[in-house]
């Protein structure tokens, strides 16, 4: 049976033993909808709360909730066990809250999200074989470093990194730990970026964690600075860190105008990558800002022009397919926006010194 993530928005007054009292209720006529509450998680300074439960659909779920306490979630997604215990920790009540008449679990499910990606034009080097020992001795420092900040990685590719963390400041240290050891490798052709953001595990996407996730994936393409945070997350550190301002090397928080055009920019990106006929004055429109502005603003920000930042964002899609080892070249050509093969090629050459016939193998 499947599992499904709820999210309530709670309303001015209502208490982690409220939301208790309410996880109880659920619990005692679970069965006559044929589901099972697993656990919840409740934030009294957010005043959200997620319920995780397994059942036949979503709306047994809206059905158990309006007939044991009237709370109806805004929304409902289904999730995967093993991704929801990496994230935040647990599928079940906590051990400490079992066996008493309320089990009061005052556990955010706010996350901080952090992606370690190492550049492909890595590809470029000539000590192939030495660039590769270097990036699993890397691979096996960072989650070192994760684990020791009470961290969890969740998701591990051939060139990135997906991490959780319940403290901001823990996710900004594992990073600052990062950028270190990679100044310690001597590996001048070994490059990353780290992306940071923070949010809650259900929203109107369709994935658990996907606004945050997206968000995270974003920050990687920015210049000026290794590790990227957006502006909550600089919020949140100095909250943290008693209100001191943020100022370590090699960290570039973005302000909240740079954030919403770095989303708009990707939102759009992602929907026409693949149509080849699409141009930059496609993006002009659909943005809203003149050509020149619309130059000057990605330049300051992710250091390229509109139409390279166009090819790399499909080069980066072609190399995902490539590592899936899906598809043909020719296929991935067309599937990834290039008008053809031959031209696919000649840009895959351009950026990473190698052609993708190559590169399959």
């Amino acid at each position: 049976m499947p599992i499904f993530m709820d999210f309530h928005d709670l309303p001015d007054g209502v208490t982690a033993a409220h939301v208790a009292e309410m996880h109880q209720a659920d619990l005692k006529i679970e069965h006559k909808y044929n589901c099972r509450g697993l656990t919840y998680w409740c934030d009294e300074r957010r005043q959200t709360a997620f319920c995780l439960i397994e059942a036949p659909n979503k709306e047994a779920i809206k059905e158990l909730h309006e007939k044991s306490h009237g709370a109806v979630p805004q929304r409902i997604i289904e999730v995967n066990d093993t991704l929801v215990e990496s994230f935040l920790g647990r599928i079940e009540d906590p051990e400490k809250s079992q066996n008493t008449e309320l089990n009061i679990i005052n556990d955010p499910a706010f996350r901080t999200l952090m992606i370690v990606k190492f550049n492909k034009n890595t590809l470029r080097t000539k000590n192939i074989e030495t660039l590769r020992a270097a990036i699993r001795g890397y691979s096996k420092s960072i989650i070192n470093i994760v684990n020791m900040k009470k961290g969890c990685v969740v998701k591990q590719e051939s060139n990135s990194f997906l991490m959780s963390f319940s403290s901001v400041t823990n996710a900004v240290e594992s990073a600052v730990k990062i950028q270190e050891l990679h100044n310690c490798v001597i590996t001048p052709d070994l490059d990353f970026k780290i992306g940071i953001s923070a949010g809650i595990p259900v929203t109107n996407k369709g994935s658990i964690f996907e606004d945050t996730i997206k968000k995270a994936e974003y920050l990687t393409y920015v210049i000026n600075g290794n590790i990227i945070l957006t502006p909550e997350v600089k919020d949140l550190y100095e909250s943290e860190n008693q209100n001191n301002p943020i100022n370590i090397k090699g960290i570039k928080p973005l302000s909240i105008t740079e954030m919403e055009f770095l989303i708009r920019l990707f939102d759009y990106t992602e929907s026409v990558w693949a149509n080849s006929n699409i141009s930059v004055t496609n993006f002009n429109k659909n943005l809203g800002l003149s050509k020149s502005k619309l130059y000057r603003t990605i330049m300051s920000i992710i250091g390229k022009s509109p139409n390279s930042f166009i090819k790399e964002f499909r080069l980066n899609k072609a190399l995902e397919l490539l590592d899936k080892q899906s598809s043909n070249i020719s296929e991935i050509a067309y599937q990834t926006g290039f008008s053809s093969p031959t031209y696919f090629s000649k840009c895959f050459h351009e950026a990473y010194g190698v052609l993708p016939s190559k590169y399959k193998k």
